[in-house]
């Protein structure tokens, strides 16, 4: 089961809220990809969430593309900031992402973003949204949320 972003954020208001925050407070991140071989590739990539989807836009035959073309399995991990403090957390989301090739939906986003041109587009599918962080200097905290089911909070000493 998979759910695009304005359903994640319906169904888990808060969660989400935290993860777009994480996500803008830096303009890179790193994108999983999966090679032609089935190997992992980790590359560097700005998201945008825009009118309740989380976009990956990318240059024309990039690696990562033609690996989402491809396989579109993916796992996206929000910059962790400078130092060793993960204010707001670690936030990881998985999914599949979907290119679009309709003109009208790349126009929209063109206009709302304005990409340098050509590029390649993609909408995203979300299967995970994981958030860990540090709660009271103690306990190791985990959110896992997955489509058709609440955040599951897992607490570590």
């Amino acid at each position: 089961m998979t759910v695009n972003w304005a359903a994640f954020t319906t169904a888990e208001p808060d969660l989400a809220k935290t993860v777009e925050e994480r996500f803008g407070a830096f303009t890179h991140h790193v994108l999983a990809t999966l090679r032609r071989d089935g190997s992992p590739r980790t590359t560097g990539l700005e998201v945008r969430f825009v009118d309740g989807e989380l976009w990956l836009g990318m240059m024309p035959d990039s690696l990562k593309a033609l690996d989402l073309r491809r396989d579109p399995r993916f796992a996206l991990q929000a910059n962790p900031g400078e130092g060793t403090g993960m204010g707001g957390g670690d936030v990881r989301i998985s999914g599949r992402a979907i290119e679009v090739e309709d003109t009208a939906a790349k126009a929209a986003y063109v206009k709302e973003v304005e990409p340098p041109e050509p590029f390649h587009l993609f909408r995203t599918e979300l299967t995970e949204v994981v958030r860990t962080s540090v709660e009271d200097d103690t306990y190791l905290v985990v959110q896992v949320w997955k489509p058709g089911a609440p955040v599951r909070t897992l607490r570590r000493t």
